[in-house]
């Protein structure tokens, strides 16, 4: 199946990104956006349910990720560069109108993407990451001081330090504790404790992954490395600054929100599921569907790829029709 799949490399914004494809170049393109820490690769179940249904289906790494350039500058990873690589595969493929679907940092990029060009996009799938506004008065660092020193993005801001913490236990390993998530917390580890070193690894692996699979993503980290990924947590900053013009847009673009009721930031008054069910992100987000799955977690559309992947499916086909 995955191996059906065309990989190639593609110019765009200055930089060239792999990406996996797959379908009759002739169908509707639809864009898939990956999260941290992962490759396109996190998309291949979707790749191959999407493509049997007449879509061309485009996967990248991206910057900073496995096979794609990595940048050295942390300033080289702000929403707008990010932003812009995305119009440069839209750009490529000579399409004025994608489908697109992001999942945690690819869900990010797609909300910006929706408020800087939503001309460019006919409909957005966003698995785990709800759209936040941003806010006027509070920078993201000044945000994540309130969490404390245990908080992942806090730690993720300093150069070398989760690099370092990371490369104690392996790729391997790293993946695992990554994409085994249960946690439903906001990720704080204890005080003097570096989050890799709290997170577990289970005793056995569960069905929806195997060790093959967790294997390719050790293999492309172990030649990439981390550290453009970790560069888009230390452009928040940035980007709350270059967000400014955009304060109290809406997100116009048609959205269906997809989560797992299990996933991580979902404890408390404040989680994310309540949010994403509450009044303030329908008003945000106007034309909008939210979908909370059962007993699922961050990976969702690895661990529970069928469900996810009819949501996607279901939704763009109802706006292709409406369309037609």
């Amino acid at each position: 199946m995955t191996s059906e799949v065309r990989e190639k490399k593609i110019k765009t914004n200055g930089i060239c990104l792999n990406v996996a494809e797959k379908g009759d170049n002739g169908g509707p393109l639809v864009l898939l956006l990956h999260g941290f820490p992962e490759t396109w690769f996190s998309w291949r179940h979707q790749i191959d349910f999407l493509s049997r249904h007449g879509y061309h289906v485009v996967a990248p790494d991206l910057r900073g990720y496995a096979d794609s350039d990595s940048p050295p500058s942390q300033e080289s990873y702000t929403v707008s560069h990010l932003v812009a690589d995305v119009i440069g595969l839209l750009d490529h493929y000579g399409t004025a109108q994608a489908f697109v679907a992001g999942h945690d940092w690819g869900a990010i990029i797609g909300w910006t993407l929706c408020l800087f060009r939503p001309d460019r996009v006919k409909g957005f799938v966003s698995l785990s990451v709800p759209y936040s506004p941003r806010d006027p008065n509070l920078k993201p660092s000044d945000l994540l001081k309130s969490f404390g020193d245990g908080l992942y993005m806090t730690q993720f801001q300093e150069p070398g330090r989760a690099e370092a913490s990371f490369a104690k236990h392996g790729c391997l390993t790293v993946m695992k504790k990554f994409l085994l998530l249960t946690r439903t917390d906001f990720l704080v580890a204890p005080p003097d404790t570096e989050i890799i070193d709290d997170l577990e690894v289970p005793s056995t692996l569960p069905d929806w992954i195997t060790e093959e699979e967790i294997q390719v993503y050790a293999d492309k980290f172990q030649k990439s490395g981390f550290t453009g990924p970790l560069n888009y947590y230390r452009a928040m900053d940035q980007n709350w600054e270059i967000l400014a013009p955009w304060q109290g847009y809406k997100i116009v673009v048609p959205t269906k929100f997809i989560a797992g009721d299990k996933d991580i930031g979902n404890e408390g008054a404040h989680g994310t599921i309540k949010y994403a069910k509450g009044e303030v992100f329908k008003s945000i987000v106007p034309n909008l569907e939210v979908v909370v799955i059962e007993d699922g977690h961050h990976f969702i559309q690895q661990e529970k790829p069928e469900r996810v992947s009819e949501e996607i499916l279901s939704f763009f086909n109802k706006l292709r029709n409406t369309a037609e």
